[in-house]
């Protein structure tokens, strides 16, 4: 749960009153710069997020009369609000320095401009509060495609990816991926604290990837682009010889390219995967290898049929 207190830390902020309240979580990505709440219009006041005052809103405020101040700073001061920020380094009114200690409202300081505040604020907000969850697998940078493997336990996920790093691509998690979707269609995955830098090898152990390859081997973080589900070859099933089927794997309300690579003696997955992460590239470039042989098959097929039917003429 993320508190004032988490944002106070990250942005180095000054407590100048209202300390009681810096365990208030805050649940609201959006940000307000309560310019109506100080007119006195409080039909729509979105209680429950940031307020930030900057030079318009104390430039009003100094406006009112005393009876209106003191009334204004108590109704912005509500028990939900996670906390008010004042920029550009004004000085906190009193009677807001009063409500806020009064209502235990975290009242914080900064001398950074209003709009930089509120931008490095926002980003922080929508990371830290996106929808998250966490999937069995190896996340690898391979060629700057984010490349999650997937499959059954036992089925090789580990030991490709090690061959991965062994070819020069990055290791970004093993065995589990927790994952963000921190803006529409953007996933972004990292690896739980506790087997940061680590990969399972059964019949090994536990490696430090870090400690063997380098600090070029390992990503902290890494958005996915591809997934690569690995399944024991099963004889009977038809698998894609072409690329024309296009299947996707949802994760939370995003949809990545998935692509099923049977496993069975013989098959380099590393290399398939190499190549699988450049063709996306070249997909992503509007190059689709697929679909130029299917179309050069087709017009082969045409030729064919109209010389036939010239022929049986």
């Amino acid at each position: 749960m993320l508190t004032t207190q988490d944002v106070v830390e990250r942005f180095k902020l000054n407590v100048v009153a209202g300390k009681g309240g810096l365990n208030r979580p805050i649940q609201n990505t959006d940000i307000s710069r309560p310019g109506l709440v100080m007119a006195g219009y409080f039909s729509h006041y979105s209680s429950n997020r940031i307020q930030i005052l900057g030079t318009t809103e104390l430039s009003f405020y100094n406006l009112l009369s005393d009876e209106e101040r003191s009334g204004r700073m108590r109704k912005l001061c509500q028990p939900e609000t996670p906390a008010i920020i004042i920029t550009r380094g004004y000085k906190a009114p009193e009677e807001l320095l009063c409500a806020s200690e009064e209502t235990n409202t975290p009242l914080l300081y900064v001398e950074e401009a209003t709009t930089r505040v509120m931008g490095r604020l926002t980003s922080y907000l929508e990371h830290e509060l996106a929808n998250s969850t966490s999937i069995h697998g190896v996340l690898v940078d391979v060629y700057g495609v984010g490349v999650l493997i997937t499959g059954d336990s036992g089925v090789g996920k580990s030991e490709t990816a090690l061959e991965l790093v062994k070819r020069g691509h990055r290791l970004v998690a093993d065995d589990n991926v927790e994952i963000k979707e921190v803006v529409k269609d953007e996933l972004i995955g990292k690896p739980p604290k506790i087997i940061e830098h680590l990969l399972e090898i059964r019949g090994l152990g536990i490696i430090n990837v870090m400690t063997l390859f380098g600090a070029g081997s390992i990503l902290t973080k890494k958005r996915i682009h591809l997934n690569i589900n690995l399944e024991t070859w099963r004889e009977g099933k038809l698998y894609d010889r072409i690329g024309l089927s296009e299947e996707t794997l949802q994760i939370l309300d995003t949809n990545i390219t998935k692509k099923t690579i049977p496993i069975r003696p013989g098959r380099n997955v590393a290399v398939i995967i190499e190549v699988a992460a450049m063709n996306y590239r070249l997909n992503v470039m509007g190059i689709n290898t697929a679909e130029e042989f299917n179309q050069r098959l087709n017009a082969e097929i045409m030729k064919n049929s109209q010389k036939k039917q010239g022929e049986d003429a």
